[in-house]
This record gives structure tokens, sequence and C-alpha cells, in this order.
């Protein structure tokens, strides 16, 4: 129960720094925050975690390395949301979701679809 405690509070802190940053601050709240710094050490934990071996707070660790890396989530989460902003925005997400896609399916599992095979023909990726 204390942990739990502990997360939210730590959850808030994180979040909060993470809006001061961004400046998105005078748009949040208290619970906001408490989202941001909680889904942001989630996606940290997806994306950064395993690119610097180190976990989060979302696993229980408090060090200073794990609120650090909890803390790039929350950025990142923040940044996400900003670009959603605006239809323009919303187009460059989706071009980088579109091209996650291409590449996770067509260069990862070598499929011999038709769409991988003319994507990987393309003259720029030779």
């Amino acid at each position: 129960m204390i942990n739990f405690i502990v997360w939210i509070i730590v959850g808030a802190v994180i979040g909060w720094v993470a809006s001061v940053i961004m400046k998105t601050n005078s748009r949040q709240g208290l619970i906001a925050d408490i989202v941001v710094g909680i889904v942001g050490a989630f996606l940290a934990g997806i994306f950064l975690s395993p690119l610097f071996n180190i976990g989060t707070i979302n696993e229980g660790d408090f060090s200073i390395p794990a609120l650090l890396v909890s803390l790039g989530g929350a950025i990142i989460l923040l940044a996400i949301s900003k670009l959603f902003r605006n239809v323009a925005g919303f187009l460059v997400v989706l071009v980088i979701l579109l091209l996650a896609f291409i590449y996770f399916n067509c260069w990862t599992m070598d499929t011999t679809s038709v769409f991988c095979t003319s994507i990987r023909t393309l003259p720029f990726l030779q």
C-alpha cells in the first residue's frame, strides 16, 4: 500500500516536471500530472528501458536513473500529445507510424508479399 502511494506521488512529480519542461503546465492539473507521470513511465519502460538497461518507477525502482528514464518517457508523451493538437502534427505521427509498420513487417519478417517486394525495390532504399 505504501509503495502505491509513493508511486502516485513520484508520478505526480515526474508529470509536473515534464509539463514544466514542455511548457504545458498551465493546461494541466494534478490528475493530469499523475497520469502523464505514470503513463510516461510506462512508455519509457517500452522504449527507453531496453535502450539504457534501466528500470522505471512502474517497476518499483525509485533510483535517480529510473526517475530520469521515467521523466524522459513523460516528456515523450507530452511531445506526442502536442503533435496531435493540430492536423500537420497528426499527419507527421501518422507517417512515422506507417514507416514503422512497413519496417517491422517488411524487413524483420522477410515476407514475400507484393507490397513488401515493391517497397524493397524503391530506388532510394537501394
